[in-house]
């Protein structure tokens, strides 16, 4: 019937299967909605607070739907209903910095509004198990919780799916700056000058991962998959910076208590962010961000236009200056 609908020509947008994203307009829910929607096989409805901003006016264009809804706790049968007639959910928990540690609940609420809505496939964003990978030796709060919610949701009645997203080039853009001294860019990097660790820019790379996953639901049901754009070194990172721009810069480190704060004094008045981010760093350093047995090369294979550090920096031109998203 369905081929003859569309032989027809006679087959409409309601005819697609409907994704629903919480948090549309964050680098991973943004890149979804593009992605989806540009496949045309996908009608998306997306949760945000901001549906009057640039981004979601151009998603409405596209086609999105938008739901006026903040991820917080306290709304659950609003998510439910954001949530109802949807054949699956990408789901996020929002940016949750100390002194706030809510993650792990409003993520339980929103898996719980998901399966409550009769959705079929949840694909969640994750991340490792630092506390149980280290014993509780290192504190990483969201690794850990998206961690804990990713195990209550294989305990719920409903396919799930979880990517994990390597670190992302845009950390460097957005809130590792680069300080220029002289006529000369310093990076401050929080991990070692030779220590490759995985990276990926979330605005390209998240969108071809989630459409793949929704578009082979079976295959990737109970999978966790890493979506990675390049394993580099903060020596490599800059000396490809220098190749792509032409200007002088050098890396300095970040990576211990002292060097953080020599660099971004104002953390000094939120020890426990600090903390967060001291720990992520020495956890992926002594142990490694993913655990041995993920599949590092599965979102290269799946997306072999991914972007390396090298074309991240041609395609947006970036010369140092700070941005945000």
């Amino acid at each position: 019937m369905t081929a003859d609908l569309r032989k027809h020509g006679t087959i409409t947008a309601n005819d697609k299967p409907l994704i629903t994203i919480a948090g549309v307009l964050g680098k991973q829910g943004l890149s979804a909605a593009r992605t989806l929607l540009e496949s045309g096989r996908y009608r998306v409805r997306g949760i945000t607070r901001r549906t009057t901003s640039p981004e979601a006016i151009g998603l409405a264009e596209q086609g999105a739907e938008l739901v006026n809804l903040p991820l917080d706790l306290g709304h659950k049968e609003d998510f439910v209903e954001a949530f109802r007639g949807a054949s699956g959910v990408f789901l996020m928990t929002p940016n949750i910095a100390p002194p706030a540690t809510h993650e792990m609940e409003l993520g339980k609420q929103l898996a719980d509004a998901v399966v409550e809505a009769g959705v079929s496939h949840l694909v969640f964003s994750s991340l490792e198990n630092v506390d149980k990978i280290t014993d509780g030796e290192l504190s990483a709060p969201h690794f850990t919780d998206k961690a804990r919610i990713e195990e209550y949701i294989r305990t719920l009645p409903i396919k799930s799916s979880f990517i994990y997203m390597a670190f992302f080039y845009t950390n460097l853009m957005e809130f590792y700056t680069p300080v220029l001294k002289e006529d000369t860019l310093v990076f401050p990097v929080y991990l070692p000058k030779d220590f490759r660790a995985p990276f990926v820019d979330p605005l390209t790379a998240t969108g071809p991962a989630v459409l793949e996953i929704f578009s082979d639901p079976d295959r990737y049901a109970g999978k966790s998959l890493p979506v990675v754009g390049d394993i580099i070194s903060p020596r490599e990172m800059v000396n490809v910076f220098v190749k792509a721009t032409g200007k002088k810069a050098v890396y300095s480190s970040a990576f211990t208590r002292e060097e953080m704060l020599g660099h971004f004094p104002e953390l000094a008045s939120n020890e426990g962010l600090l903390q967060e981010i001291l720990g992520m760093v020495q956890y992926s350093v002594e142990y490694g961000y993913f655990r041995k047995d993920r599949d590092l090369t599965w979102s290269r294979k799946i997306n072999p236009d991914s972007l390396t550090w090298e074309q991240f920096l041609r395609n947006t031109g970036w010369n140092g200056e700070k941005r945000s998203f």
